[in-house]
């Protein structure tokens, strides 16, 4: 089973974006430090800082609220912007634990960030996935009608960008063609609005996004994640390696707890799981909207209890060599996660057990 504490090396990045980044984490993390201690909260439990979002539910959150966590006791610290965002504001030391599309995670580990992937976060399923949209009017049918267009999406460097640009590299653009295709950075709540006002000419919308756009229909898929890869998880959970190592404990049982909280998503009702996340919403009072998990379809996360595939990883490191942002001495993707903590592959729990591995135990 793929170890959790690699050799940190600092493997080559190509280009400027990514030698920025490089060198912006890790001046980053010498400046910040990231101490592997635990910060105790006043019952004896550790306390694990995280960022959430705005109207959404995270599994960690469901985790939490079904009871799930033995010694574990969560803290948000505010919500972020973007899932490069949160996994930076891991490796910083600023959160303890944080979730992003692979690409980005493997553009980070590679910097140098010392953290590692410890269960899927998100993907695509049946019910779940990310869409690229145009007007049902528009003359856009093809990659190659992308060709000098705009396409909106909530920020670079991630999960939108990445499939972006792999879809068309797939139907036969060339490297300096994709390149004239342009990237827009547009809020998501702003996203569906730009694209029928023509400020753009592709929409990339997922989740309550999508649906509500239609819902008003006048919109047509010109492709989507799930047509690349099928089912396939798409993000991570991740943490520090020193955190990982001082806290062996800690980490397994938020791994327990989070991946049957995945679980519970996966098999109880629909409906059952928007009341679930409805009630969080409510308790929590930070001012949000609830009404948004009303469109919530699926956990979006194929395998039983998030358990990472290791072609999750290696398909990103693969995208990244191919167009030169990583050089030949990439990393293989088994050193950059683990499911060592997860009771889904470690043998704790049957893949087909019941909704959280056994029966119900700890639930409220």
């Amino acid at each position: 089973m793929p170890g959790r504490l690699k050799p940190r090396v600092h493997r080559q990045l190509r280009g400027s974006a990514a030698t920025a980044l490089a060198a912006a984490v890790l001046l980053l993390l010498c400046a910040c430090g990231a101490g592997g201690e635990a910060a105790r909260s006043v019952d004896g439990k550790t306390v694990l800082r995280y960022q959430g979002w705005s109207g959404k539910v995270g599994f960690h959150e469901l985790a939490a609220d079904l009871g799930y966590y033995e010694n574990v006791q969560l803290e948000w610290v505010g919500d972020t912007t973007s899932g490069p965002q949160d996994i930076q504001s891991v490796a910083t030391g600023q959160i303890e634990f944080g979730s992003a599309f692979n690409g980005a995670v493997v553009k980070l580990d590679t910097a140098g960030a010392p953290i590692t992937s410890i269960l899927s976060s998100y993907g695509a399923d049946a019910a779940e996935y990310t869409g690229y949209y145009v007007l049902q009017d528009s003359p856009i049918r093809s990659a190659r009608d992308l060709i000098g267009k705009k396409v909106g999406m909530n920020t670079l460097g991630a999960h939108h960008e990445f499939l972006t640009r792999e879809w068309l590299a797939q139907q036969g653009l060339t490297p300096a063609e994709i390149d004239t295709v342009q990237l827009t950075v547009v809020p998501p709540v702003n996203t569906e609005q730009a694209l029928r006002g023509g400020q753009i000419d592709v929409a990339t919308l997922n989740s309550v996004y999508r649906e509500t756009a239609l819902e008003r229909g006048g919109l047509r898929a010109l492709f989507t994640d799930r047509d690349l890869f099928g089912a396939f998880s798409y993000g991570t959970y991740v943490m520090r390696d020193d955190f990982i190592a001082a806290n062996s404990e800690v980490v397994r049982d938020f791994v327990q707890g989070t991946a049957r909280a995945v679980r519970w998503t996966q098999t109880r009702p629909q409906q059952e799981v928007i009341a679930r996340f409805a009630d969080i919403i409510a308790a929590r009072g930070r001012a949000e909207n609830a009404e948004t998990v009303q469109f919530w379809r699926s956990p979006g996360i194929p395998a039983p209890g998030a358990v990472i595939a290791e072609r999750e990883l290696q398909v990103w490191i693969d995208w990244l060599v191919r167009n030169g942002e990583l050089d030949d001495s990439a990393p293989a993707a088994r050193d950059l996660y683990t499911n060592e903590y997860n009771p889904y592959a470690n043998g704790t729990y049957p893949a087909d057990g019941g909704p959280d591995g056994q029966v119900s135990a700890g639930e409220k």
